[in-house]
């Protein structure tokens, strides 16, 4: 019986074990284009939001990333494939070239990760960088790569250098982030200090002023703007130029000068798939090649803005700044992590480790003075071609009509309309000069986003709003629940705007006899205001402890937006076998009732009940928040008469726009939180979503300045009950100046008025 992989006579068949190779290639192209793609966008879309410095969004040094890169360099890890013609030995080049590339594609992406991470991904990162350069000197060595071996070992050196450049840059990440954090937070409270004195100023044109100064903050210590800026990102866009062109030199030499070269005669193994795999790569290298270089190109706009004077090497241009070495010199000052019994070898331990430090020192500072060299060759070379654009640009505005009129001037104007912000420009040292630039280029895109959030109103939520008492003091806050209403015998949980929103519009939709339009365009205005609910409630519930209150709500929501269900009760079917109002009313309260003793027993014996009554199970909060709501109208039921479900749906339609309103109050405070609570690394995304939030607001923030708000602190406005429990205060004593004027009654209506207006001030 013959094995497989074995010939008729038994002897190993080699060509039968080389079957699969194309099918390789093929997969070695694919992850190239994978690369090639990633970058592309990540290029377009710095072209488009006009970010000169690409920040890394789809292209990222992660694990996916680096298996991705390993796939693609195959080529250059393969030790014992023949690879005779020219298009294979280009293939070889081609994958180390496109290892260069990625990496520094990758660089802005180090601003992202947290301290452990960066280390795990700078290893990895080093491990695959180091088995292709010790693979590929094998090759050389062994004659696997016997052509372009000038052109490889540039390549390795110049793989080697990005390598030392993004190691040596990640170690600056963590003082860079510490530095600008320190920096952010005290310029955020002069922002905050700056707005408070400015009054008599609608609350939607100061809550934009207070944006744009916190943009222009999170902008500027942005992790990847940082390190895109920094001088090691332009040294790593210069030396993938170089690889880049490189392997165009090589290719074109081998194209246009064969005679020049002597390949061998055969095939490869991988067959017709080392086109394929060349072609991906070159389109590769090259769509790589346009991050780094432009991100280059920048830095030396940036560093030569006054065009045709004379640059001086002084030690200022050549200094080192503290922060390239600090953490090194952190560690240097760390003690050891494991202790040695023996003095003398914990001693001589210690001085290693500061002697391979120092070395590092020396490194890193090596890099930097290298990189600003690079820099200032670069301004030396390039400055000229920028004076030749700048004295262009001038002799087209020369002969330009006087009449008319350029986007350079609009912007120009609308520039110089803006207040100066560049005192909230967060820079590290040594780039003081770059804060002009940075205000020059516009980089506030506040009004950008605010257009983008204009065309995105909330008109039913808006709608809905114009019905709240707002200016009377939002009573459906205080209403929608009454204290009159027996206990399931329990501790009370507390109140959540949001579940106390979608129980009323549950009842809403139950509500018989009603025109399906208003209920619908309720639902609408409900599904609209809950983002902004969310928001809030998620920004200012510091502690947490309405969280599971709101996944109630959350699931409630979900089941009667979609099927009108309440917790498996059917809404339609109990509207259409209900008569009045009042049916649906009591229906719904047995049903709460029902369910609440049901999930009692059910989560009884397991202990739910010794917790905190905010930490029940969603189908009992959801219970008993229909419940007391359900007996609240029915109480105000009995207290008028020919109640229709039109009545009562508008009495629902105020209440909720009243409980929205009151919450909605909170917007100043919750874009406050969510611009100083947010990492370092996301609070540019969080300042943009607050941007937008605020562009959709700006109607419902004109509402706001009409609304007549309670004296309450700040951190008290947040919760539901906390407003209600100061309207309890208002009414009591408003029903104890309504008693009659004995002087027993009048001696105790006025200490408790004492003791309330201690506790509390009036409504404003």
């Amino acid at each position: 019986m013959i094995k497989e992989g074995c010939s008729l006579d038994g002897n190993l068949d080699e060509a039968k074990f080389g079957e699969p190779l194309p099918f390789i290639g093929i997969y070695v192209a694919a992850a190239s284009l994978a690369c090639a793609v990633a970058m592309a966008v990540d290029a377009i879309q710095g072209f488009y939001y006009r970010k000169f410095w690409f920040p890394c969004k789809y292209f990222t040094l992660n694990a996916t990333s680096l298996t991705i890169i390993a796939v693609a360099v195959k080529f250059s890890v393969d030790l014992n494939t023949a690879m005779p013609r020219k298009d294979d030995q280009l293939a070889k080049l081609s994958s180390a070239a496109l290892l260069c590339i990625t990496m520094g594609n990758t660089m802005p992406s180090l601003g992202t990760m947290e301290n452990k991470e960066l280390l795990m991904n700078i290893m990895a990162l080093g491990i695959l960088v180091i088995t292709v350069v010790v693979n590929i000197c094998i090759q050389l060595g062994t004659g696997v790569i016997f052509i372009f071996w000038k052109e490889h070992a540039f390549i390795l050196f110049l793989m080697l250098v990005m390598l030392a450049l993004l190691s040596f840059s990640a170690l600056t990440v963590p003082v860079t982030k510490r530095y600008l954090e320190i920096k952010y937070n005290k310029k955020y409270q002069l922002a905050l200090k700056e707005g408070s004195n400015e009054a008599n100023i609608p609350l939607f044109q100061k809550l934009k002023e207070d944006l744009m100064k916190i943009w222009i903050m999170a902008h500027t210590s942005s992790p990847q703007f940082v390190i895109g800026r920094s001088v090691t990102c332009a040294a790593s866009g210069a030396l993938c130029l170089l690889g880049a062109m490189t392997l165009a030199q090589a290719i074109l030499r081998s194209y246009l000068m064969p005679w020049s070269f002597r390949f061998c005669n055969g095939k490869s193994d991988y067959k017709w798939s080392t086109i394929v795999v060349l072609v991906t790569q070159t389109f590769t290298v090259g769509v790589g090649t346009i991050a780094p270089a432009c991100r280059w190109f920048t830095a030396i706009n940036y560093r030569c803005p006054t065009r045709g004077k004379k640059i001086i090497c002084t030690r200022q241009v050549f200094k080192v700044e503290k922060y390239w070495i600090q953490k090194l010199i952190e560690l240097k000052e760390c003690p050891l992590v494991f202790r040695i019994q023996n003095r003398h070898c914990r001693k001589l331990v210690h001085f290693a480790k500061n002697q391979f430090l120092n070395m590092c020192i020396g490194m890193q500072t090596g890099i930097v003075l290298g990189s600003k060299a690079v820099q200032l060759i670069a301004v030396y070379l390039v400055g000229h071609i920028l004076l030749i654009c700048d004295h262009c640009r001038e002799l087209k505005k020369k002969f330009k009509p006087k009449n008319s009129f350029s986007i350079d001037s609009i912007s120009e104007s609308q520039s110089s309309s803006k207040p100066d912000l560049s005192r909230f420009v967060l820079h590290l040292e040594g780039e003081d000069e770059l804060v002009k630039l940075i205000m020059k280029d516009n980089c506030d895109a506040t009004n950008h986003w605010m257009r983008m959030g204009k065309k995105k109103q909330p008109k039913h939520l808006i709608k809905l709003l114009k019905q709240s008492t707002g200016s009377k003091g939002f009573k459906g806050v205080q209403d929608f629940d009454s204290y009159l209403v027996p206990h399931l015998d329990i501790e009370e949980p507390p109140n959540c705007w949001a579940l106390a929103v979608v129980t009323l519009a549950s009842i809403a939709v139950t509500l018989p006899n009603i025109d399906s339009r208003l209920v619908k365009q309720l639902l609408w205005g409900v599904h609209e205001g809950l983002g902004y609910v969310k928001t809030i409630e998620e920004s200012l519930d510091e502690k947490g402890d309405l969280i599971n209150i709101r996944k109630a709500a959350e699931v409630v929501w979900l089941e009667v937006d979609l099927y009108h269900k309440w917790l498996c009760v059917d809404l339609t079917k109990l509207s259409l076998q209900a008569n009045s109002p009042r049916d649906v009313l009591e229906a719904l309260t047995d049903a709460a009732k029902n369910r609440f003793v049901e999930h009692k027993k059910t989560y009884m014996t397991q202990c739910f009940f010794k917790e905190s009554p905010s930490k029940w199970p969603r189908e009992l909060l959801a219970s008993n928040s229909m419940y007391r709501i359900t007996q609240t109208l029915l109480l105000n039921y009995q207290s008028t008469t020919n109640q229709t479900s039109e009545k009562l749906l508008e009495v629902l339609t105020v209440m909720i726009s009243d409980i929205m309103g009151a919450c909605i109050t909170n917007i100043p405070r919750a874009i406050s939180t969510k611009c100083l609570s947010s990492t370092i690394e996301e609070r540019k995304k969080s300042v943009r979503q607050t941007v937008f939030i605020l562009g959709k607001s700006r109607e419902i923030l004109n509402l706001l300045d009409q609304w007549r708000l309670p004296n309450l602190h700040p951190d008290q406005m947040a919760y539901i009950d906390e407003w209600r429990s100061l309207r309890k205060l208002e009414d009591n004593l408003l029903s104890f100046q309504s008693l009659p004027e004995t002087d027993t009654v009048s001696s105790t209506s006025s200490e408790l008025r004492l003791t309330i207006e201690q506790e509390t001030q009036a409504w404003s």
